[in-house]
């Protein structure tokens, strides 16, 4: 699982910025009860891109995505495999 500095780090070499505050959101509930590693099901989806370009703009649109699909690689996700849209389908996948 990429760090935080590792997304930060990815975000400045892609995006220009590293875009702390998106990717402090997208794992806000990492290791806390009652998710723990499987915080990813909250907002690790289309679903939650959404809600982060809401939040921090449409920048934060490719970021949040990059965010999530270098996460989904580590759970042997690739992108031929369907993204996840929502918290229900994240479930459904089996990447909880």
């Amino acid at each position: 699982m990429p760090t935080f500095e590792q997304h930060c780090q990815e975000s400045q070499r892609l995006f220009g910025s590293p875009f702390e505050a998106v990717h402090r959101w997208l794992d806000e509930f990492a290791g806390k009860p009652p998710y723990g590693f499987r915080h990813r099901r909250v907002r690790h989806h289309e679903a939650g891109i959404r809600q982060a370009m809401e939040l921090f703009g449409p920048e934060a649109g490719p970021v949040a995505r990059q965010h999530i699909i270098a996460d989904l690689k580590t759970e042997g996700w690739t992108e031929k495999d369907h993204f996840p849209q929502d918290e229900q389908d994240y479930v459904r996948m089996g990447l909880f």
